[in-house]
């Protein structure tokens, strides 16, 4: 597999699937699946037994992770690709459509 270009931490764009369009902070990647887990995308809903953690147990909400090529870094409030290139001897990302570096 490819180099994985979204972080922990990134604010991202989906490009493809039932939540087309909504943005979101990604709360964890997982790079050997190649998925990631958006925070308010991919609303699952989940029944729970009653366990120590949650007493009642019952029907919780939660994000399911979504795979990576359906997501876009968002720069600068515009979704864009993400590209590696090298500055003082470093290994940085950078937006392609405008050149800045990222991290």
């Amino acid at each position: 597999m490819s180099t994985v270009k979204i972080k922990k931490g990134d604010n991202v764009k989906v490009i493809a699937g039932k939540d087309n369009g909504k943005e979101g902070k990604v709360l964890s990647v997982d790079r050997k699946a190649g998925r990631v887990l958006v925070e308010g995308v991919n609303i699952i809903t989940k029944h729970t037994k009653p366990s120590a953690a949650n007493q009642n147990g019952g029907i919780v909400q939660k994000e399911a992770p979504i795979d990576i090529s359906n997501v876009m870094y968002v720069h600068k409030g515009k979704a864009t690709r993400i590209g590696f290139k090298f500055e003082n001897g470093k290994k940085v990302r950078f937006a392609k459509s405008t050149g800045d570096v990222i991290d």
